[in-house]
Order: structure tokens, then sequence, then C-alpha cells
């Protein structure tokens, strides 16, 4: 199973993630790429401690809304935002590059990321963008979405995703942040469902029915008050479990 955070997320002397004790304990790093959060240095910065720590470099890539966090859906045009994905990815390779890494990935974020779950149109948008960045990148996303339909049928790697800490519905797609409990917030039941979507394929859902979910990756916010701490217990706990923790690219 591979173990990813969201790292970079910081902008100026604004920081929000603590890059360093994440980059520790995950496989793979969704590394903002300026439209959510991140610039330059913090790219290159974080470009530069995941190369050396043999962590897997993901694009996450969002529409452009710093003020909002990326947490706010937009009714960006298909062209548009081709190329607003491509921007991203191609910016955030120059940093990767430089490191002596590369960019592996793509995983959208926030709004964009549940928008192309059930919107064809934003899904293959964002998949023409991944093309039009080239590489082959494998594409991150929820089992089942228009995203990673659209990537399969590109002939793009499409990778199946869980969440540690997001609570689900009965249908297996995350419950909107704003309502109550979306986000799981005790360190305890964040590990236990870690163990529980890596060896039974599936969570409790809101509801409280169990829910299957298919992953090769499992998630844990790296802006969650604690993330670090939780993500190492989250890795020590699956590890005990005899999973191998390892990146899919």
């Amino acid at each position: 199973m591979d173990l990813n955070a969201d790292l970079g997320e910081g902008f100026g002397r604004w920081t929000l993630t603590d890059d360093e004790a994440l980059l520790a304990c995950v496989t793979s790093a969704n590394v903002a790429c300026g439209f959510h959060a991140g610039d330059a240095s913090v790219m290159r910065r974080v470009c530069d401690a995941a190369a050396a720590g043999g962590v897997r470099i993901g694009a996450q890539v969002s529409y452009r809304d710093l003020a909002g966090f990326g947490r706010r859906s937009m009714d960006v045009p298909p062209d548009e935002l081709a190329a607003e994905i491509a921007y991203q990815i191609g910016a955030l390779r120059v940093f990767a590059e430089a490191a002596g890494s590369t960019v592996s990935y793509v995983k959208p974020h926030g709004a964009l990321y549940n928008r192309t779950v059930h919107d064809e149109q934003q899904a293959a948008a964002v998949v023409a963008g991944v093309r039009l960045a080239g590489g082959g990148l494998a594409v991150l996303g929820l089992p089942g979405s228009h995203l990673l339909a659209h990537a399969s049928a590109a002939g793009l790697p499409a990778v199946e995703e869980a969440f540690a800490d997001r609570a689900y519905t009965a249908r297996g797609t995350l419950v909107p942040r704003g309502e109550p409990g979306a986000v799981v917030h005790d360190a305890d039941e964040v590990v236990r469902r870690s163990v529980g979507l890596a060896l039974d394929r599936a969570v409790t859902g809101a509801d409280g029915a169990r829910v299957p979910v298919e992953a090769r990756s499992l998630c844990v916010h790296g802006d969650t008050p604690g993330a670090a701490a939780i993500a190492r217990r989250v890795r020590a706990a699956l590890e005990k479990a005899g999973v191998r923790v390892e990146a899919f690219t």
C-alpha cells in the first residue's frame, strides 16, 4: 500500500504542512503547485527533500483558488482547465528534475478532486491537461470516478485512492467537508481505518454500514492537526499488520 500526504501547502511566510516530518514516513508526496497553495520556493524545497528521501513526487493540481485553498468549486472552461493543469505540472517538474527526481503522478486537490468524481467534462479536462504535460503520468483519484475512467481510456495509469481521515458515504464517495463528521480527527480511529482499508478493502461509512473501497494508495491529509504524528502511527500499524508500504510508481 502506498502512503501519500499533501505537502508544500504554504505560501511566502505562511506554512500549513509539516513537510519534513511527513516526508519521513510517506512514500508519495502530493506537492501543491501554486494554485491552491505553494510557491516557487516551497515547491523547490519540498522537491529537494522528497528526492533526498526517496519519496515519489506528485503534482497536486487545483482550481486557481489561493483565497479559498482550492476548496471552492469553479466552472472553468475545459480548454482553460486543461491548460492550467499542464501549467501546474510543468512548474513542479522543473523543481523535481532539478532535484534529481521527476513528477511521477498527478492528483487533483480539494474541490477539483471531488468535482471530477461525478463531472465527466471536468474529469476529461484534467486528463487532457495531464496528457498535454506529457510523460504518461499516473492519475490518482477516487475509485469509480469519472477521472480514473478517463485516465484509463487515455492510456494513463489510473490509481485508486482511499482516505484514512475522511468519512465515506454509502456510495463510496467522501462526505462533503461542510457536513458534521466529514473529517476524522481521532488518531486511534484513523489508524484503525487505515489497517481496515489495507487488509479488508473496506471502511465503515457515515451511516455505520460497511463500504467497500479498493485502493492502492492511502492518503493522510497534511493539513490535519498532528498530521505527521498520525502518519507515523498509520505507517507503523500497517507494517505491524504485515502490509508492505511502498510507492505505487
